[in-house]
C-alpha cells in the first residue's frame, strides 16, 4: 500500500476492510481473466486431451460463479469501510460515487454486465440460444472495462507486482484470442478484423492510460479521490462587543454639543 493511502487511513493505517476490498477485487480480476479466456478456447472447440468439452464447460460456469462470490465480497467490504463513502446505489449506478467517480462507475458498468449474463444464463432454455448467446457477448465486454476499473480506482496500481498482474491478464486474454483467431480461418474474416482490432487497442489504450494517469504524480487527486474534511481552526474566537447605550435625553439647546462629542468619540475609536 502506498503512502498516499497510509496518511489518509490515518496514523493506525488502513483498516481491514480497505485490505479486504484490494484483494477481493484482484481475486475477482483474476478470476474473470481466467473465465473470459477459458469462454474464448471453450468457443474454438478447445477440450485437454484428458478432459471433456463438458467439463470444460463446467470448469467454466463454476469459475463465473467463483468470479461473482470474489465481486460480491469487494462491494461488501467497500460499503463497509468508511475511507472511499461509498454506498449501495454507487455499485450498481454507474458514475454517481463521490470518490473517483469515473473509475468506480466503470466497476458498477463491469458489474452490470456480469450480471445481466448470470441472470440471461440462468433462463437460458426460455431465452433461446442466438439470443443468450448475444447476451453472453457481454462478459466478454467488461473484462476490458474491468481491467480499466482496476487500474484508475486501485492505490496500489504504481506498484510493480500490480502492474505485472495488469500484464499478465492481458497475455492470457491476448494469447485466448489469438488461438481463437488461428483457428477461425477465413470463413470469419469480419469477426477477426474486430477481433484483431480489439486486441491491439485495449493494450495500448491501457498503456496509454497508465502513462498519463496512475504512474503520474497527484493521480489520487485527479481521480477524484474523497475530499478530507478541513481541521477546525485553532484561532481563538473575537470577543463579543455589546453596543454602547443609548445617550441620555438632553435638553434643546445642549443638542447640538452633545451631538459634536458622539462624533468625536466615534472617530477616536
Amino acid at each position: 500500500m502506498n503512502g498516499a493511502v497510509l496518511l489518509a487511513a490515518g496514523s493506525s493505517g488502513p483498516s481491514p476492510l480497505w485490505y479486504a476490498t484490494r484483494a477481493g477485487g484482484t481475486v475477482s480480476l483474476v478470476l474473470l481473466t481466467t473465465t473470459v479466456a477459458l469462454g474464448i478456447a471453450a468457443a474454438g472447440r478447445y477440450a485437454p486431451s484428458r478432459l471433456g468439452r463438458f467439463e470444460v464447460s463446467a470448469l467454466h460456469r463454476n469459475l463465473s460463479l467463483l468470479t461473482l462470490a470474489f465481486l460480491g465480497m469487494h462491494i461488501v467490504t467497500a460499503v463497509a469501510d468508511s475511507y472511499a463513502h461509498l454506498t449501495w446505489p454507487t455499485a450498481f449506478v454507474p458514475f454517481v460515487a463521490s470518490y473517483r467517480p469515473l473509475w468506480v462507475g466503470l466497476g458498477a458498468v463491469a458489474l452490470d454486465l456480469l450480471l445481466a449474463v448470470a441472470v440471461t444464463s440462468a433462463v437460458r432454455g426460455r431465452l433461446g440460444r442466438r439470443r443468450w448467446k448475444a447476451v453472453h457477448w457481454l462478459a466478454y465486454a467488461s473484462w476490458p472495462v474491468a481491467l480499466f476499473h482496476a487500474a484508475g480506482t486501485g492505490t496500489d496500481t504504481r506498484l510493480g507486482p500490480q502492474l505485472a498482474l495488469y500484464a499478465g491478464c492481458l497475455l492470457t486474454v491476448a494469447a485466448a484470442v489469438w488461438w481463437r483467431l488461428v483457428r477461425a480461418g477465413t470463413p470469419a474474416l469480419r469477426v477477426r478484423r474486430w477481433a484483431t482490432a480489439a486486441l491491439v487497442m485495449v493494450p495500448v489504450a491501457l498503456v496509454a492510460f497508465l502513462a498519463v494517469g496512475p504512474l503520474r504524480p497527484a493521480w489520487a487527486h485527479r481521480a477524484g479521490g474523497t475530499a478530507q474534511a478541513p481541521a477546525p481552526s485553532t484561532a481563538p474566537a473575537a470577543p463579543h462587543r455589546s453596543p454602547p447605550p443609548p445617550p441620555p435625553p438632553q435638553q434643546h439647546d445642549q443638542e447640538d454639543t452633545h451631538e459634536e462629542d458622539a462624533h468625536q468619540g466615534d472617530d477616536a475609536e
